[in-house]
């Protein structure tokens, strides 16, 4: 069983720092290249970019917790969650371009992390 995990490409778990301009404020988050790759993933199926999927994501979680604790072990978190919620994403492969994936909704098309109406998608 070991295989599976020590077989992994190095360069999946290589963290690197990309900034994010969260509301007029840049933060630098680190994360492992897998996490910035699955988080890519899901921005492209929701026709968006990285990093207004971060924005999205952050204001979400501070409206319903008031603050973000940590904003990289959140977004690890989230993305373990979506790759356990959408069943064909591991599947897919992750660790280059990835797929859009079917929702947790049962394949319908339904977006897993919808952007909330009115607000802009950029790309």
């Amino acid at each position: 069983m070991c295989q599976i995990f020590v077989n992994t490409d190095p360069i999946l778990y290589e963290a690197r720092s990309r900034s994010v301009r969260i509301h007029g404020m840049v933060t630098s988050i680190r994360l492992e290249n897998l996490f910035w790759n699955v988080l890519a993933g899901i921005a492209a199926e929701q026709g968006t970019t990285t990093n207004r999927l971060i924005v999205t994501l952050y204001d979400e979680v501070v409206e319903v917790h008031g603050s973000v604790q940590n904003l990289a072990s959140f977004l690890r978190v989230s993305c373990v969650r979506y790759l356990t919620l959408t069943p064909d994403a591991a599947a897919d492969d992750v660790a280059g371009e990835m797929k859009a994936v079917a929702a947790a909704s049962g394949g319908d098309g339904a977006s897993v992390v919808a952007l909330r109406p009115g607000r802009a998608r950029s790309r």
